[in-house]
């Protein structure tokens, strides 16, 4: 990896809550709200940008962990803030933890792992028998 990436780097996404956010399973929408799915997915690619200007052109980044707690329901047209920031910097693995705003209400928070490998090695790794 580049030098650069330490404790308490952040990385910030917006969202507005839309239809194709809502809690849902098998195409029938169960609630009118951000899921828990897409506050996950937003968490892991809030926590992916604390990463990516510092991965070297050989290396990319593997989930290894989530955790999740969702607190409050956010429903259409919620702005939401999802905020990262790197909690511990551990030999090849980058853990971060994520708050998910809906405006001052905290939505959801929880925490990613992310392993950083050689393209090479993750290669290997989805190489099939």
């Amino acid at each position: 990896m580049k030098p650069g990436l330490q404790i308490g780097n952040q990385a910030v996404i917006r969202a507005v809550v839309s239809p194709e956010m809502f809690a849902q399973f098998e195409g029938k929408v169960i609630h009118p709200v951000y899921s828990t799915v897409t506050m996950i997915y937003h968490m892991e690619w809030a926590s992916r940008l604390l990463i990516t200007p510092y991965l070297d052109e050989e290396e990319e980044g593997m989930g290894g962990a989530v955790s999740a707690r969702h607190l409050s329901p956010s429903p259409e047209g919620s702005s939401i803030v999802i905020t990262a920031t790197v909690s511990k910097l551990e030999g090849n693995s980058v853990y971060s933890t994520v708050s998910v705003h809906n405006g001052e209400n905290l939505a959801g928070e929880g925490e990613v792992k992310q392993v950083i490998l050689k393209k090479s090695r993750i290669a290997q790794l989805l190489k099939k028998d």
